[in-house]
């Protein structure tokens, strides 16, 4: 019995491993398992609080999609959405459904979830933030939570993909903007690595998106009533203590564990672009991790990234995740391969970076 709930992402992300499966011992129930879920998902797109997507969490059972008033690209939904593009490259481009629902659900994304930021260097970034619909008698509102996860620094990467595979030229530039905005995050803190979630200021939709020192500021004082911050050297003294890079009003959590999101996005991007500004971009972020996170044996999580560098070492955790091997450093070394290697035409690169060969048309 399906349960009653359970997280997209467990029920979206089976069909690129069970279509390979097919596709190499020529069983066909394995590809029909995963179909299935997909028309499911085809079934439901348009009936949920935010039309065009899935909530975090949805009734298998059911199945139904039409409860939950969550929705994110980040923890609990990714790999649902990644594997869009991804399943159709497997197929060969043969089935377009798996189009279908990226192109429904992509224009959703970009009009609520990505955001433009507030940054002192005024430079264009979007974050991939989480979305909350309140659901009335007669009709629903959608409010923004300017969080940024590490989790959804793969967005930059699918939509740069997907405009190369779907022919939409113009979303290239969305890409390269959630692209440049982890990079950001990585860029603007102390030791040059973003912590795993964090909270910045959403540009207006309309006006002007120049830095504002005040603005900040502003911000600051909203999210921190009482907190001293109606002075300026309160104010002062929050950002010192929080460890707050300008643009950001909170670090919600400040672990970094090794993730491959943000670089996966960059190896994208550089293949994709040809832009060697990506090669820097990953050396410069390669550099900055492993400094805070080489040990003699392996790599270190480290538990608050926001530390001085000179307390860092306190700050390691005996962890090494398994996608470090499978991800991260598969796709920094990937950075500086040729094209040729591991090649985006000849293989598709599943959500822990196992590459699955593409069939030939």
């Amino acid at each position: 019995m399906a349960p009653k709930s359970i997280l997209v992402s467990e029920l979206g992300s089976l069909t690129l491993e069970f279509t390979r499966l097919s596709q190499l011992t020529g069983e066909p129930k394995y590809y029909d398992a995963v179909q299935r879920i997909s028309d499911e998902f085809e079934k439901g797109q348009s009936t949920t609080t935010l039309p065009g997507m899935w909530p975090v969490s949805v009734n298998a059972e059911a199945p139904s999609f039409d409860k939950d008033t969550l929705f994110t690209l980040g923890g609990m939904s990714d790999s649902l959405y990644e594997y869009f593009p991804k399943q159709y490259l497997l197929l060969g481009g043969l089935l377009t459904q798996p189009k279908t629902l990226y192109e429904n659900f992509i224009e959703v994304a970009k009009k609520w979830m990505f955001f433009r930021i507030y940054n002192p260097k005024d430079k264009p970034l979007l974050i991939s933030g989480d979305i909350r619909i309140k659901v009335f008698e007669t009709n629903s509102t959608a409010s923004l939570i300017p969080r940024g996860q590490h989790l959804t620094c793969f967005a930059g990467g699918m939509v740069a993909l997907a405009s190369k595979i779907f022919n939409r030229p113009d979303d290239l530039a969305i890409a390269e903007e959630l692209t440049s905005g982890c990079v950001w995050a990585y860029d603007s803190n102390t030791n040059g690595i973003a912590p795993e979630i964090f909270t910045v200021m959403p540009c207006p939709p309309t006006g002007s998106c120049a830095w504002s020192e005040s603005a900040w500021h502003d911000a600051l004082a909203t999210t921190y009533p009482g907190s001293g911050t109606q002075t300026p050297s309160g104010l002062q003294t929050l950002i010192s203590a929080r460890r707050l890079p300008p643009g950001f009003t909170s670090i919600d959590d400040r672990r970094y564990i090794l993730r491959p999101e943000a670089i996966e996005s960059v190896f994208i991007m550089w293949r994709i672009t040809g832009d060697r500004k990506w090669q820097d971009t990953a050396w410069r972020m390669f550099q900055a991790i492993e400094k805070v996170s080489r040990t003699e044996i392996a790599a270190a999580a480290i538990w608050d990234i926001t530390v001085p560098p000179g307390e860092l070492e306190k700050q390691r955790v005996d962890s090494m995740e398994s996608f470090w091997l499978a991800e991260t450093l598969k796709y920094f070394y990937l950075c500086f391969e040729e094209f040729g290697v591991v090649s985006l035409d000849e293989w598709v690169l599943n959500t822990e970076a196992h590459p699955l060969r593409r069939p030939e048309r």
